[in-house]
Protein backbone atom coordinates (compact mmCIF):
# COMPACT_ATOMS: atom_id res chain seq x y z
CA UNK A 1 0.00 0.00 0.00
CA UNK A 2 1.36 3.49 -0.84
CA UNK A 3 2.68 5.72 1.90
CA UNK A 4 0.08 8.17 1.69
CA UNK A 5 -3.00 6.46 3.24
CA UNK A 6 -6.57 6.77 2.44
CA UNK A 7 -9.09 5.83 4.92
CA UNK A 8 -10.27 2.35 4.84
CA UNK A 9 -14.01 1.53 3.49
CA UNK A 10 -16.42 0.78 6.86
CA UNK A 11 -17.06 -2.69 5.14
CA UNK A 12 -13.48 -3.08 5.32
CA UNK A 13 -12.68 -1.51 8.46
CA UNK A 14 -15.58 -4.33 9.94
CA UNK A 15 -13.78 -7.11 8.85
CA UNK A 16 -10.88 -5.97 10.62
CA UNK A 17 -10.42 -8.15 14.07
CA UNK A 18 -10.60 -6.02 16.76
CA UNK A 19 -7.19 -7.40 17.91
CA UNK A 20 -5.96 -5.76 15.00
CA UNK A 21 -6.48 -2.18 16.29
CA UNK A 22 -4.21 -0.30 18.55
CA UNK A 23 -7.42 1.31 20.11
CA UNK A 24 -9.81 -2.11 19.84
CA UNK A 25 -12.69 -0.12 21.75
CA UNK A 26 -12.95 2.27 19.27
CA UNK A 27 -11.44 0.73 16.35
CA UNK A 28 -9.29 3.42 16.23
CA UNK A 29 -6.15 3.00 14.32
CA UNK A 30 -5.88 -0.21 12.46
CA UNK A 31 -2.05 -2.04 12.41
CA UNK A 32 -2.84 -5.31 10.46
CA UNK A 33 0.33 -4.38 8.49
CA UNK A 34 3.29 -2.40 8.64
CA UNK A 35 1.83 0.39 6.93
CA UNK A 36 -1.24 1.01 9.01
CA UNK A 37 1.65 0.27 11.36
CA UNK A 38 3.44 2.71 10.63
CA UNK A 39 0.30 5.15 10.42
CA UNK A 40 -0.70 3.91 13.69
CA UNK A 41 2.54 5.72 15.01
CA UNK A 42 2.03 9.08 13.16
CA UNK A 43 -1.35 9.31 14.22
CA UNK A 44 -1.11 8.50 17.89
CA UNK A 45 -1.34 11.79 19.36
CA UNK A 46 -4.23 12.45 17.15
CA UNK A 47 -6.65 10.25 18.64
CA UNK A 48 -9.19 11.65 21.05
CA UNK A 49 -11.52 10.35 23.98
CA UNK A 50 -9.27 7.61 25.05
CA UNK A 51 -7.56 7.92 28.74
CA UNK A 52 -3.65 7.36 29.35
CA UNK A 53 -4.36 3.88 30.38
CA UNK A 54 -5.61 3.08 26.87
CA UNK A 55 -2.83 4.76 25.29
CA UNK A 56 -0.47 2.63 27.57
CA UNK A 57 -2.22 -0.14 26.48
CA UNK A 58 -2.35 0.91 22.72
CA UNK A 59 0.90 1.47 22.50
CA UNK A 60 1.84 -2.05 23.73
CA UNK A 61 -0.40 -3.14 20.69
CA UNK A 62 1.66 -0.84 18.32
CA UNK A 63 4.89 -2.35 19.74
CA UNK A 64 4.26 -5.76 19.29
CA UNK A 65 2.58 -5.24 15.65
CA UNK A 66 5.89 -3.14 15.15
CA UNK A 67 7.98 -6.43 15.83
CA UNK A 68 5.90 -9.11 13.96
CA UNK A 69 6.03 -6.98 10.81
CA UNK A 70 9.58 -5.63 10.96
CA UNK A 71 8.81 -1.46 11.52
CA UNK A 72 11.50 -0.12 13.56
CA UNK A 73 9.96 1.80 16.14
CA UNK A 74 12.86 4.25 17.92
CA UNK A 75 10.60 5.36 21.12
CA UNK A 76 10.13 3.35 24.52
CA UNK A 77 6.78 4.95 25.24
CA UNK A 78 4.00 6.97 23.50
CA UNK A 79 4.52 10.15 25.33
CA UNK A 80 7.84 10.42 23.32
CA UNK A 81 6.01 10.63 20.38
CA UNK A 82 6.81 14.46 18.65
CA UNK A 83 9.74 14.63 20.97
CA UNK A 84 13.19 15.84 19.51
CA UNK A 85 15.37 12.53 20.03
Amino acid sequence: MPEGMSKIAKSSRDHIAEENFAFPKERKEPIHDAAHVRNAIARFDQVQGVTDAERDAAWKRIKAAAKKFGVELNEKDWRELGKPA
